[in-house]
């Protein structure tokens, strides 16, 4: 049934929009962005690294296809990246009353409203979206009739300590063990690491692996600033020191950055969609890549031992790392891919060759 409730979108510059309520009907703040791909709201509203995020969709119609059941495997639920909503709030265009999906059991307004997150529809996504590209990410509000909130800057609280698992977890019996530090990790990095015959040691953003017995190491994605992460950068250091193959993705690239000596910076408004460009360096092979991050490493400070792996096509920007002789890298993109192409999954094959290879 249709809400009239009406709600406000106020950003931080003063702009105001307009619009009614589905979801819950509470006020919710934080940084307001958008992502321009035209499925995959599950996977999206899911993934940990839109903490502290309102996202708007910029695809017209939203909720069609409703909200999958939460069917397990390995204890990861199969349709999701992660158990629960991470988003602040959500904005769309036009939402839809009517849903229709084979494994849809319940409707995206029923979802919200069960994890306490609210929607807004009927603003014009367009115009929200120029006005972000022009100003840059902002923080925002989102305001039910009869309700009010204070702006919050999800940049300047550690994200990643609120989304990371509290204690370690094992997936899998392979012959390859791995040590994956969540850092808000999406569950399709997980599946895609178990295809590979690995044992996976999931643990907190903080905990000293260096006692593990691992072969390889892998740093997930993640939320927010990765300079608040000063323990995980600590830890990467010092496993550089060792020479154990190392992957890293999208946060994980930038804690590697960091932990090597180079630096990371805030885009004006981050890569979020399934079909960002990137070059692969050296040579002229182009994939397509799903994305969602505000943060960037600046190549200009990468060490003499490092080197740019992959660069956006757009704008350049960093996608990766590597050094130049021992087994690391990292992109800046989701190889893992959920929702999004899958161009570049053969990475996880190039990171267990790297670990049969140290053995």
């Amino acid at each position: 049934m249709k809400n009239s409730i009406k709600v406000r979108l106020t950003l931080e510059d003063g702009t105001v929009y307009y619009g009614k309520s589905f979801g819950s009907n509470v006020p919710a703040s934080g940084e307001v962005v958008f992502n321009t791909a035209m499925t995959g709201y599950p996977e999206s509203l899911t993934d940990p690294s839109y903490r502290g995020q309102i996202l708007c969709l910029t695809y017209p119609l939203v909720g069609n296809y409703g909200a999958p059941g939460k069917n397990e495997e390995n204890d990861l639920y199969s349709f999701y990246e992660s158990s629960s909503i991470h988003i602040s709030g959500l904005i769309v265009s036009d939402y839809s009353f009517e849903y229709s999906h084979w494994n849809a059991s319940e409707s995206l307004d029923e979802w919200l409203k069960r994890n306490n997150v609210p929607g807004i529809y009927g603003i014009d996504t367009r115009a929200l979206t120029k006005r972000i590209r022009e100003k840059g990410a902002m923080l925002g509000k989102v305001e039910p009739e009869g309700t009010e909130t204070d702006f919050y800057d999800p940049n300047k609280v550690n994200l990643v300590a609120e989304v990371s698992t509290s204690e370690k977890k094992i997936y899998g019996a392979g012959k390859f063990r791995i040590v994956l530090v969540d850092c808000g990790v999406k569950y399709n990095i997980i599946r895609n690491l178990l295809k590979r015959d690995t044992t996976i040691i999931r643990v907190p953003w903080d905990y000293d692996y260096h006692q593990e017995d691992f072969d390889g190491l892998f740093l997930s994605n993640g939320p927010g600033d990765p300079k608040m992460c000063g323990i995980t950068i600590a830890n990467i250091a010092k496993s550089f020191e060792r020479g154990k193959p190392v992957f890293g993705i999208c946060l994980g690239n930038q804690l590697m950055a960091l932990a090597s000596g180079a630096d990371t910076y805030k885009l004006k408004y981050g890569h979020r969609s399934h079909n960002q460009p990137v070059l692969q360096v050296g040579t002229d092979k182009a994939y397509i890549t799903s994305q969602n991050h505000g943060f960037a490493v600046d190549n200009k400070t990468l060490g003499q031992d490092w080197e740019p792996y992959f660069i956006n096509i757009n704008d350049l920007t960093n996608e990766g790392m590597r050094h130049k002789s021992k087994p690391f890298f990292s992109t800046q993109f989701h190889p893992e891919a959920s929702g999004g192409p899958t161009d570049t999954d053969y990475l996880f094959d190039v990171f267990i060759e790297n670990i049969e290879k140290s053995r």
